[in-house]
């Protein structure tokens, strides 16, 4: 098992940046691809980034594409999630999920653990 901690929100003006982390505790995080996803009130939750157990594959939704960087360091069990660029329509709760087995998802249910999620208010 793998338990998620996320990090980083925060209110920032559009047009500037985040760095979201996600800590995960357990001896086996390289065994597991870790996402990012977001959901905004009355939405349901959406795929944001993803990155395969080595790091050497990422994977981005259309809507952040160029704008979103997501990384990890198995090292230190963490993973991040550096956007840039960013708009009101960017506002939502961003969780961080692991799915054991490294195999990239853009679904949550391709996903078995996740955080609580941290709060990202972007104010136009």
């Amino acid at each position: 098992q793998v338990q998620l901690v996320e990090s980083g929100g925060g209110l920032v003006q559009a047009g500037g940046s985040l760095r979201l982390a996600c800590a995960a505790s357990g001896r086996t995080f390289s065994r597991y691809a870790m996402g990012w996803f977001r959901q905004a009130p009355g939405k349901e939750r959406e795929f944001v980034a993803a990155i395969d157990w080595s790091g050497g594959k990422t994977y981005y939704a259309d809507s952040v594409k160029g704008r979103a960087t997501i990384s990890r360091d198995n090292a230190k069990n963490t993973v991040h999630l550096q956007m840039n660029s960013l708009k009101p329509e960017d506002t939502a709760v961003y969780y961080c999920a692991a799915a054991y087995g490294g195999s990239y998802s853009a679904i949550p249910a391709g996903y078995g653990y996740w955080g609580q999620g941290t709060q990202v208010t972007v104010s136009s």
